[in-house]
């Protein structure tokens, strides 16, 4: 499922028109985006919990030369799915 589909399903279940569906989206996903910024972790009870992790340098291997390569280290968005979220799919 793309965008304009999630855009499309959000409209069908709640009646509102697409262009509002997407507005709302939009400000979700930049709502989730700035808390994560922030350092905050974001838990939506049920569907589940986006987090920051932090993911350590470390030393890798250019595939095409085989010479090494320090990977910096960065920070990561986890999600981690809820119980409900979980269930529904099994």
């Amino acid at each position: 499922m793309n965008k304009q589909e999630l855009v499309g399903a959000i409209a069908a279940e709640s009646g509102l028109t697409k262009a509002d569906s997407e507005k709302a989206l939009n400000a979700t996903i930049k709502a989730i985006s700035a808390g994560l910024q922030a350092g905050q972790s974001i838990q939506l009870v049920g569907f589940g919990t986006f987090s920051i992790g932090a993911r350590a340098a470390r030393t890798g291997r250019n595939p095409l030369t085989g010479k090494e390569i320090t990977i910096a280290a960065k920070k990561v968005a986890k999600f981690k799915a809820g119980k409900v979220l979980s269930d529904s799919l099994n």
